[in-house]
C-alpha cells in the first residue's frame, strides 16, 4: 500500500514537474479611440477606430523544454479591428505573425513562418515608433518606406537570432519565393544586430527585397502589404539610444532604395517613371521620452525625410517634416490611455504628392494635422 501512493506521489511530482516546464500563453492588446484628420481629401474627418496607434490584435504562443537548454517555440498572432471584428493583413487568420522552432540557451533560436525582418527586430526598437513593440501607426515615416512600423511581414521566412552575448544580439532572415525556376522572383533576405553597453544601446539593419512587384503572390511579400511595387527594394540603416534616468533619448537613421519603381500606395496616380531611375528615401529621426511618474510618460519625434524620384513631369526632390508627440497614462498594469498629435509637412517640389500620415487619407494639400485619443487594454 505504502509502495503504491510512493509510486503515486512521485508521478504526480513528475507531472507538476513536467508541466512547469511546458506552456501555452493566449495575449492580447485592444486599441480602441477617436480620430481627428484636419485634411482628407479636402475635408476634415472623424473617425472612430481601432489600433490609432498599436495595432489591435491577440496570439497564442507556446513552449515544450527538450532537456539541454533547447525548447520548442511557437507563436501565432491574430491582427484584427475591434470597430466592426474584421481581420487585418488582408484577412489573414495570423497575419501578425504564424511560425514554430527551437531555442537553445547556448545557439540561439531558429524559426519558419511569417515572421518581421531583422530591421523590425533591431533597429525599429530605437526609433520613436518602438516605444510600443509593434509599432506607432501615427508617426511611421513617409509611407513607412523603412517598413520600421511593419507595413509588411516576410512570408515563407527562415529567421536564426543569436543569444545575448554580454549585450551583443544579431540575426538574420531568408524569405523564400518559393517559386519553381524563379529562385529570386519575390524572396527577400535581411539581417541586423543590437549591442547594448550600460546607458547606450546601438543597432544596425539591412533588408533587401528582390522583384516585389512580379506575378508571384506566393513570394515572401504578400503585394497589398506593400507600399511601393517596385523590381528591388534595399533598406539599411542604424540608430543609438541613451538612457538617461527618466528621459531616454535616440537618434535613427534609415535610407530606402528602390529600383524599377512603378506604383506607391498600390496606384500610379502619379505617373511613376519607368526609366529604370527608382526612387531613394533617406529619413533622419530623433526622437526622446520622459517618464513623469510610474504610470505617466510623454513620448516625442522629429523626423526629416527627404526623397528622389522620377515621374511624368520630371525629376523631383520632395522633403518631409514630421512631428509626432503622445502623453500616455496607465490606469493599471494592463490599461491605459494615451492621445497623440502628429503634424506632416512636405515640400514636394513639383512631384504631385501631399502630406499623407499612416494610415489616414491623403491630405488634397501639403500639410496635414491628425489628433487621436484612445484607450488600450491588455490581456
Amino acid at each position: 500500500m505504502k509502495k503504491t501512493f510512493l509510486v503515486a506521489a512521485c508521478a504526480a511530482v513528475w507531472a507538476c514537474g513536467a508541466h512547469a516546464q511546458n506552456s501555452v500563453t493566449l495575449y492580447g492588446l485592444i486599441d480602441a479611440g477617436l480620430t481627428f484628420t484636419s485634411n482628407a481629401k479636402g475635408a476634415k474627418q472623424w473617425q472612430a477606430g481601432s489600433g490609432d496607434v498599436t495595432g489591435s490584435h491577440w496570439g497564442i504562443k507556446g513552449r515544450e523544454e527538450l532537456g539541454g537548454g533547447t525548447a520548442a517555440i511557437f507563436q501565432l498572432e491574430n491582427g484584427f479591428s475591434v470597430m466592426n471584428g474584421s481581420m487585418r493583413q488582408g484577412g489573414r487568420e495570423f497575419g501578425f505573425q504564424s511560425y514554430v522552432g527551437l531555442t537553445n540557451t547556448n545557439y540561439g533560436t531558429v524559426t519558419l513562418g511569417r515572421q518581421y525582418d531583422s530591421v523590425v527586430d533591431y533597429l525599429a526598437p530605437l526609433s520613436f515608433t518602438g516605444v510600443h513593440p509593434g509599432g506607432n501607426n501615427l508617426s511611421a515615416h513617409p509611407y513607412d518606406n523603412d517598413n520600421l512600423n511593419n507595413s509588411f511581414r516576410v512570408n515563407n521566412a527562415v529567421k536564426f537570432a543569436s543569444r545575448n552575448y554580454n549585450g551583443l544580439q544579431f540575426g538574420a532572415l531568408y524569405g523564400f519565393s518559393n517559386e519553381a525556376g524563379g529562385f529570386d522572383d519575390n524572396r527577400v533576405y535581411s539581417f541586423g544586430g543590437q549591442y547594448q553597453t550600460g546607458a547606450l544601446t546601438f543597432a544596425a539593419g539591412y533588408l533587401q527585397a528582390n522583384n516585389g512587384g512580379s506575378s508571384n503572390t506566393n513570394g515572401a511579400i504578400t503585394l497589398t502589404e506593400r507600399t511601393f511595387i517596385a523590381s528591388q527594394q534595399r533598406i539599411y540603416g542604424a540608430g543609438v539610444n541613451w538612457n538617461a534616468g527618466n528621459a531616454r533619448f535616440g537618434f535613427v537613421w534609415t535610407r530606402t532604395q528602390l529600383d524599377g519603381l512603378d506604383t506607391i500606395n498600390g496606384s500610379n496616380s502619379l505617373g511613376i517613371a519607368g526609366n529604370g531611375q527608382g526612387a531613394n528615401f533617406s529619413n533622419y529621426e530623433v526622437n526622446a521620452a520622459y517618464h513623469f511618474t510610474p504610470a505617466f510618460s510623454v513620448t516625442g519625434e522629429y523626423t526629416y525625410t527627404q526623397a528622389t524620384l522620377s515621374n511624368s513631369t520630371g525629376d523631383h526632390h520632395p522633403r518631409w517634416h514630421e512631428v509626432s508627440v503622445e502623453a500616455d497614462y496607465f490606469l493599471s498594469k494592463r490599461t491605459d490611455i494615451y492621445t497623440q498629435v502628429s503634424w506632416q509637412h512636405i515640400s514636394a517640389d513639383g512631384s504631385g504628392l501631399s502630406a499623407d500620415i499612416s494610415g489616414q487619407t491623403a491630405s488634397s494639400s501639403d500639410v496635414q494635422t491628425v489628433a487621436a485619443v484612445g484607450l488600450r487594454h491588455r490581456f
